[in-house]
């Protein structure tokens, strides 16, 4: 089972910044943060480090090879950034619809980022309570073999399909029949460890015998979950400490966002105009059979 580490910025790239950030003009006056000009435009050694923040942690020979890498690419982009401006791209209207709606997503997310910093680590305690809580995911732990089959369905024959499918005694059976009426359904195989069902059906899918099947309903379709096998795969509290962590402090940050936007919209005068008029969200989800 892989539990992926989260991605630092690297403390190489804070040493290559400050060995930029270091080199003086030619009378040794100062130190200066400028690692480039580009006609009239200055690339800093900032946005170099915010280059190298994306790439998480690399190695010594790797960052030096980088470095070249990220400033070349930056003088690139700021040469046909200006060109850009020269042609009056910047006024197009698809393009300042772009800026716009990149500038309120940057923006509403550095809000979620302040909202939720206050976000404390789990202690061990915790962790320990999470995972005696959860055995299906961790001391009890299977990876499945599953065939998902999604049915297309309407209002009028959601009914009867669901029927043929109780009375089918295989599921090659129901699937011929599916064609027989002309519709068609779309099959997937796939093999996937507990930790990536959703948390709802899992119970129902550790229970299930081989062939058996979960249905999940929804407004367009019918979900067919058929186990075709399982194996059994623990992971010890050691292993899973660290996801486990990882989960509950996001699981925190989250708490902290939705709470913030519910004070938000109960204090906000929120209207739906024209053809969006009771276009508010009943927050509706698929259900589990």
């Amino acid at each position: 089972m892989k539990y992926m580490h989260g991605m630092r910025i690297p403390v190489l790239a804070l040493a290559l910044a400050a060995g930029l950030s270091a080199c003086g003009n030619k009378n040794g006056e100062g130190a200066t943060q400028v690692a480039a000009k580009v006609n009239k435009d200055e690339i800093t050694v900032h946005q170099i480090n915010y280059e190298f923040s994306k790439m998480g942690n690399i190695s010594p020979e790797q960052a030096k090879q980088a470095t070249g890498h990220i400033l070349q690419g930056l003088v690139e982009q700021d040469l046909l950034m200006q060109k850009a401006i020269d042609n009056k791209l910047d006024r197009d209207p698809k393009v300042v619809q772009r800026l716009d709606a990149d500038r309120r997503q940057i923006l509403a997310q550095a809000y979620v980022d302040q909202v939720t910093s206050p976000a404390t680590p789990p202690t061990d305690q915790e962790i320990s309570d999470y995972y005696a809580k959860n055995p299906l995911l961790f001391s009890d732990r299977r990876i499945y073999r599953l065939l998902e089959l999604s049915v297309p369905v309407t209002q009028e024959n959601v009914d009867s399909i669901q029927k043929k499918l109780a009375e089918s005694h295989t599921i090659d059976d129901f699937v011929t029949w599916l064609k027989s009426v002309n519709i068609q359904a779309n099959a997937v195989q796939s093999v996937k460890p507990a930790e990536q069902l959703p948390m709802e059906i899992l119970p129902r899918i550790h229970d299930l015998k081989e062939g058996q099947t979960v249905v999940i309903k929804s407004p367009t379709s019918l979900n067919v979950i058929v186990v075709t096998g399982s194996q059994s795969q623990p992971v010890t509290e050691a292993q899973a400490k660290q996801a486990i962590s990882r989960y509950l402090i996001t699981a925190r940050k989250r708490a902290l966002a939705e709470a913030e936007i519910k004070k938000l919209r109960d204090s906000a005068q929120i209207e739906y105009l024209g053809d969006y008029a009771g276009m508010e969200d009943k927050g509706t989800k698929p259900t589990v059979n």
